[in-house]
């Protein structure tokens, strides 16, 4: 017979000698129990090389508060800002297609500013605004949620227009000297006829303005701060990670940043944002 290798085959022999009874089963326990004190650890420092315990760092970026903060600010202060910019871009966007009056080509030029203006500019503008309005006024907004809000609404609000005044410009004004000869006031004219017709407009333009208002930073840097659990908006979360040199944390407000401006894309592009700028 060849010669036994091994743990395993040295056990085995071991065991086959072992004497008979209560005694033989001790022995076949303690020699179990001996071979399990060397494979467990062994084991245990196996999977820590691994690392597969280790929890996913995207994971705990994510649950991270200010992280949290940033996210639940974002999606608050973006939807506000959508609203307003609605209410602020439909009769504006519906005044400036349908009517002629003098200057309108000022006004059409001054509503566009906020688009090509330098995002750092746009705050600064509006630091500056509030230095001549009312100390208690200035209290409430400057540095607080309610400047992230106005920060973005500046931008958003001249996407949602120009995308409202397209929009009404693509449809037929007879349709309402139809309803209007058929016994509707204008302002009848404009809700069953008008605003059914721009339904696909109206979400392209608050997809929009969402879309803008979220990644908004230079101005809500210098109008609002970049105040932890207070003025802390994705993208300066993002900036504040990158300053503390945790790229985990500025990689996952980066990917929620991008997921959502894909699909915001997706949904505009549905409701056929092609033509806004056309």
């Amino acid at each position: 017979m060849d010669e036994p290798h091994g743990l395993l085959w040295g056990e085995f022999i071991r065991v086959r000698g072992a004497g008979g009874g209560w005694d033989g089963v001790h022995e076949i326990t303690d020699t179990s129990l001996t071979q399990l004190s060397f494979v467990v650890p062994e084991g245990a420092e196996a999977a820590d090389s691994l690392q597969l315990s280790k929890p996913n760092p995207l994971v705990q970026a994510l649950r991270n508060r200010d992280i949290q903060f940033s996210i639940m600010l974002s999606l608050i202060s973006c939807t506000l800002t959508t609203l307003l910019s609605l209410w602020v871009a439909v009769p504006i966007g519906y005044v400036m297609s349908r009517f002629e009056f003098r200057g309108k080509p000022f006004i059409d030029t001054l509503l566009d500013i906020p688009i090509v203006l330098p995002p750092l500019v746009v705050g600064l503008s509006l630091l500056i605004l509030f230095r001549y309005v009312p100390d208690w006024l200035s209290d409430v907004v400057v540095y607080k949620w309610p400047a992230v809000v106005l920060a973005q609404f500046m931008v958003a609000c001249a996407f949602a227009v120009r995308t409202m005044r397209v929009t009404f410009d693509q449809i037929p004004q007879r349709y309402e000297q139809v309803a209007l000869t058929l016994g509707c006031n204008r302002r009848q004219a404009f809700w069953r006829v008008i605003m059914p017709q721009a339904k696909g407009g109206l979400i392209a333009a608050g997809t929009l303005a969402w879309a803008r208002a979220l990644g908004e930073f230079g101005p809500i840097l210098v109008f609002a701060g970049a105040t932890r659990q207070k003025t802390e908006v994705l993208p300066t979360s993002a900036f504040l990670e990158l300053q503390a040199g945790r790229t985990e944390g500025m990689l996952a407000v980066s990917l929620i940043m991008i997921a959502a401006a894909a699909v915001v894309f997706i949904v505009a592009r549905t409701f056929g944002m092609k033509r806004i700028f056309a």
